[in-house]
């Protein structure tokens, strides 16, 4: 038994014995974590805590270290324009907070000679001092790089595609520019048959439009373009762009599959390229069974399981009037008979509960849920909700397939959630993979966000 004897009696009071002094915090590093990047709007530059006695050191007080002095150190010079950092950092994107100065003769929309704090070559990158992103590094290294740097990286792009991939022989769709993923930060590209798509989100990118378009319809035979800037990103980037776009709408192939792109009423570049390979993948798990496609936008899913797969019957539901309207002339153009249902994901899922329908095969594509990180409480509470009530018109044992495009959900976190709405209703769920966009939506090590689209294959019973 335990001895309580040694407890204090009522009225009593004992001390305790002292703790060892806790160790003096370390000084602030002014460098941070490369894997901490901000959010637009967050900053690094957090002045470190003052300490709150005298330096420990006899007699004298300790010197204040002056900042050193923004340029080319005493007795050196800078190729001009240049752009000094403030902190280190490797990611592409770097915010005003990590920014120590720049030339004067740096305007926006140039591309400058990159230096650290402490006067080293650090890279080039494109700057824009009015944007809410500065500078965009596209160039890591000491050696020093001009405008021929461009066209050496959207040639590496297109061998990516054409060469290593050989995208050419299975479609006419894919992603040509992946922004950061190819070392083209601010520009997005997708072919659709003839036709460029193009998204830019970059003043330097835009200005140089004029010379890399070219040089990728001569590559790739394509003869038409579509140029997109959201207006809120020409405010902040300066851009000054008057749309001209007279190609309406395109007709392309993925796999023998048939769609029609329409670029005034489709979302981002008009097509969602980034799951030609999971919609391939459904279409051989689909063979003579029901499927379900919730938030089918035009259908990509649901014709792939039907036309590619022999799918015994597809639904397919979304609450955009236009991409149903659309989906319907994607169906037609593959002689293909779709169930198509304009309604909301979540009521359909809940009235087919009620009614006790259910399907073998399950699909939820949703738009992003989560668009920013002061909403991410509801953009999560929406991804388990929808995933639960897709788990409720799955049949015992069936397939589901689930997607995430929110970037600020990686793919354990979206893992979490999904088997968080399993948990809650009770049901077993057995991971059969995970995977993404498609190799011509690639990623580079120091920008792993930038790893957006999550799929989860899954069974549950």
């Amino acid at each position: 038994m335990a001895d309580f004897s040694s407890r204090p009696g009522p009225g009593e009071f004992r001390s305790l014995p002292r703790r060892a002094p806790r160790p003096e915090r370390p000084e602030f590093r002014e460098r941070p974590d490369f894997r901490d990047r901000p959010e637009e709007g967050d900053h690094f530059s957090r002045p470190p805590r003052p300490r709150s006695g005298p330096p420990e050191h006899s007699g004298q007080t300790e010197p204040r270290t002056e900042r050193r002095p923004v340029g080319p150190p005493a007795g050196t010079t800078w190729p001009t324009p240049w752009v000094q950092l403030k902190y280190f950092s490797n990611q592409p994107t770097l915010y005003p907070a990590m920014i120590g100065g720049a030339s004067s003769d740096a305007k926006p929309g140039d591309f400058v000679a990159v230096f650290d704090k402490e006067g080293r070559r650090f890279g080039s990158g494109l700057w824009n001092p009015r944007a809410r992103v500065p500078l965009r590094v596209l160039h890591h290294g000491e050696e020093q790089v001009g405008e021929e740097f461009f066209e050496a990286q959207l040639t590496r792009a297109l061998d990516l595609r054409q060469n290593l991939l050989g995208l050419d022989g299975s479609t006419d769709a894919y992603r040509v520019i992946h922004s950061d993923g190819d070392g083209l930060s601010g520009l997005v590209v997708d072919r659709f048959g003839d036709t460029l798509s193009v998204e830019v989100h970059s003043l330097g990118m835009f200005q140089r439009l004029g010379k890399l378009l070219p040089l990728i319809h001569q590559r790739l035979g394509t003869t038409r373009q579509v140029i997109a800037v959201d207006d809120f990103i020409a405010r902040v980037e300066g851009i000054r762009f008057a749309s001209a776009n007279d190609v309406r709408m395109v007709k392309i192939r993925e796999h023998g599959v048939r769609y029609e792109v329409n670029f005034a009423s489709g979302h981002k570049t008009g097509f969602f390229c980034d799951q030609r390979e999971n919609r391939r993948r459904l279409a051989a798990l689909v063979k003579g069974k029901r499927v379900l496609d919730c938030c089918s936008y035009t259908g990509g899913f649901a014709l792939a399981a039907k036309v590619l797969g022999g799918a015994e019957e597809v639904t397919a539901v979304d609450l955009d009037e236009k991409a149903i309207e659309q989906g319907k002339r994607n169906a037609n153009l593959n002689q293909a008979r779709i169930e198509w249902v304009h309604c909301d994901a979540f009521s359909f899922a809940r009235q087919m509960q009620r009614n006790g329908t259910k399907w073998p095969v399950v699909i939820l594509d949703p738009p992003k849920f989560l668009l920013s990180r002061e909403e991410e409480l509801e953009g999560r509470r929406k991804y388990e909700d929808l995933n639960g009530m897709g788990m409720n018109v799955l049949e015992p044992g069936g397939l589901l397939v689930t997607c995430s495009c929110s970037g600020l959900i990686d793919m354990e976190g979206f893992e979490q959630l999904v088997t968080r709405a399993a948990y809650r209703l009770g049901k077993r769920l057995q991971f059969l993979d995970r995977t993404g966009a498609g190799a011509d939506h690639p990623v580079m090590a120091n920008c792993l966000e930038s790893r957006y689209l999550k799929v989860i294959w899954a069974r549950v019973w």
